[in-house]
This record gives C-alpha cells, structure tokens and sequence, in this order.
C-alpha cells in the first residue's frame, strides 16, 4: 500500500473563494452567512444561508453569469456547466496552481479524476418547464449535460484531458467523502498516481427549499446565531454551496516533483446504518463502526487522536448521534480529544461537505491550528464532558479524524496525519 498526501486545496465557500482567505476565516472563527427572501416571500421560513460571493448564477443561462474578476472559462466550457460547475472551475485553477501540476501531469494515465454532486435541481426545472411549455418542441442542447448527478465528471474530465479512472459518487452528505475515501484507493493500490476530487454545489431555492420541507433547516434570522451544533438551542441547518478540490499524490511522486505535502491522507472506514432513510440511528451505532474501521485501516489508536472534525450539522438529532458515537468510541477512561464542527461557520454544504471539511483538516494541520467549536454556548446536559473550545487554538496536530454522514445512514470517517519526509 503506497502512502497518499495531499498536494493541492483549491475553495469557493462561503467564508471565501482562496485558500488565505478561508485560512484566516477559520483562524479567527469568521462565519460566511447572510439573510436571504426567497420567491420575495417574507414568509418563507429560510431567512439565512452561507452565501457563495463573487458570483451571480441566478440565471438558467449560462450567457448571464458572473464570476469573481470576470473569470469565467472559455465558452467551450462553460455552456454545458451548472451553477457549481463554475464554482467548481475557479476552485479547481487554485487547487491545480497550488500543487504545481502541468497539463501533461493531469492528462496522463495515471491521474484520475472523481467528483460529487447532486446534479443541478435549478437547471433540470427550468429545461423541463421550457419542455412543458414548447409540448417537447424546444429544448437546451447541453441542458442533460449541465443538469444531471455525473454533470461534473463529464466537464471536467473532458477539459483537463482526462486519462485515468473518472468516476462521479452520490451518497447525499457523505459523497465527497467517499470520492475522496476511494480516490485513496487509487493511489494506495497503484492504480494512480494523481487523483483530483472535487465537490460542489448549487446554492438557490431548488437546492435549500426542499430540506425546508423536511423540517431540518434553521428558521433562525440571526446570521451570527443560526448554525450552533451541539448548542441546546439548535434547529437545523444552514444550507450553503460551493465548491472544493483536493489534488491527492503518491507520496513517491509528491518528493520526486520537491513539493511539501499538507499532510498524509492515512486511510479511511465506511458503514452503513441500515435504520432510517433520513434519520442517523439514534446512537450513532453506524457512525461508530466506521470510525473503528477507519482507526484500525491506518493503525492508529483511539488515544492518538489530536482532533475530530464533526459533521455534525447543527440539527438536534444528527449531533446528538454523533456525539454518542465518539462517546461510545472511546468508552471510559480515555480522554476524547476536541471536537468542533466547521459547519458553525460555512453551514452545511451537502454532498461536498465531506471534501470541503477534508481541506480545512489538511489546512489546520499544515498551519498547527485546531479550529474552535463557532456559536457554542450552551452545550446538551448530556455533552458536559465533552472538551469544545470556543476558539481556534494553537495545536501540533499529529491525527485528525474527519466525519460525513448521509442520507440511509451512509457514514465515512477519513484519518489524516502529520506529513514526514521519511
């Protein structure tokens, strides 16, 4: 098994669109959210999102968007892009820049490409309302390509060149996880030497509204209060969108080109709930397994761990499983080491949640910061002994743990460690 490390980080988030930016947000706890009125409608119950900025995508054509700078792609590419195929575009420049990788290392055998999203609900309503109202006689050449779920893998893959494996995953909140957990697969077995993972997402009424059916967003108004998971007074997420890209290398290949990793990609563990189509099991029991998997794949202890990224949403049922799955993990007698989620600061970002959480852990370790628990104040009775820091803290983390749960229970738990040239 090969060593993987992570060469490359490229952001569009709501609390930036580079990495210094989302480096200093992170550092100094800085929240990206803003109110929002949907359809005009003040009685809409979503008053607060994590807002993508720099970018107008509130158009279906492509001929009316925006980017941060007027940096848009070639028309060649953008015309078959959804709304987070061009965050995903301006992410993927910076991750690209950042790990030093040429054209020809990309378009190559051995580099592979794997993405997540949900597709775009935006584009697939407005091609099948101008197919309603045409009676099937008009329609958007590129409007399958730019909708649906594979939308990234089909751009992308054919504007770097593609060579390698090229592979889209849906697991709902756990699909960049995965992307990111199987592109270690690549790279470990020697199937790859270069894997680029990208997640993204929409952010417009018809990717946030629907989970307002479901009951599971914030109705807060408050942009500053509206996120605080694990808080007694949490309701719900905050929906937000994006993108982020990770380069993964062979650490072979990573010291051949002289480039100083952010850190080791360790390993990985994955299980299933089996209990709710929405709902975590209550104890976190799935959660759990994964967690153990995980720790075992990479030889890692439970008491070496240095910190542990939550998914943790800010919802009342999703937190508390989570908790009691790190509860359970370590049992009695061993210290659990800090936990926050950064979702208190970007809100949740669905299917690239995994990969976006996966970069600020590479970011913390390479920058020894342990990213503080936002907008926490009042824990649950039952999280008391649980340790939270309400800031950013200065930390040598060796380990870090990093959780993705989905839809059917779908759980990854991804390890990370300290990089050494050895």
């Amino acid at each position: 098994m090969r060593r993987v490390v992570i060469t490359g980080l490229g952001f569009v988030c709501s609390i930036g669109n580079d990495k210094a930016s989302v480096l200093s947000n992170l550092r100094d706890l800085n929240h990206g959210f803003e109110n929002v009125t949907y359809f005009d409608n003040p009685e809409c119950r979503v008053k607060v999102i994590g807002s993508v900025k720099g970018f107008d995508t509130d158009s279906p054509y492509w001929q009316n968007w925006k980017a941060p700078l007027g940096k848009l792609p070639e028309k060649k590419v953008l015309m078959s892009l959804p709304p987070h195929g061009l965050y995903a575009h301006h992410a993927l420049l910076e991750a690209i820049q950042d790990s030093g990788l040429s054209r020809t290392d990309i378009s190559s055998e051995r580099t592979g490409l794997f993405c997540a999203s949900s597709g775009s609900a935006f584009l697939t309503w407005n091609n099948m309302s101008e197919m309603n109202e045409t009676k099937g006689t008009r329609g958007t050449p590129f409007g399958l390509l730019s909708s649906v779920c594979g939308t990234l893998n089909f751009n992308f893959g054919a504007s770097l060149g593609i060579q390698g494996c090229n592979c889209g995953f849906a697991s709902a909140c756990a699909s960049s996880a995965h992307a990111l957990a199987y592109a270690y697969d690549e790279i470990a077995l020697g199937r790859q030497d270069t894997m680029i993972v990208i997640g993204a997402e929409d952010l417009n009424a018809a990717t946030v509204l629907p989970f307002s059916a479901m009951r599971v967003l914030s109705c807060s108004g408050d942009p500053a209060t509206a996120s605080r998971p694990f808080d007694q007074r949490r309701d719900g997420f905050i929906a937000s969108g994006g993108a982020s890209v990770l380069i993964l290398e062979a650490y072979d290949s990573a010291v051949k080109r002289n480039v100083v990793p952010y850190c080791e990609f360790a390993g990985w563990g994955q299980s299933a709930d089996g209990y709710n189509p929405a709902m975590p099991q209550p104890e976190g029991k799935g959660l759990l397994r994964a967690m153990r998997f995980a720790l075992a794949s990479t030889g890692t202890q439970e008491k070496n761990v240095d910190y542990i990224n939550a998914h943790a949403t800010s919802t009342m049922a999703g937190d508390k499983a989570e908790i009691r799955a790190i509860s359970a993990l370590y049992g009695t007698g061993v210290k659990i080491p800090p936990i926050s989620s950064t979702k208190a600061l970007t809100g949740h970002t669905l299917s690239m949640a995994g990969a976006l959480e996966a970069s600020f852990c590479a970011l913390a370790i390479k920058n020894k910061i342990l990213p503080g628990a936002a907008h926490l104040e009042q824990p649950d009775a039952e999280f008391e002994a649980i340790d939270f820091p309400r800031k950013t803290l200065d930390a040598d983390l060796k380990v870090v743990l990093s959780n993705s749960c989905g839809f059917g229970g779908s759980n990854v738990t991804l390890v990370f460690k300290k990089y050494y040239n050895s």
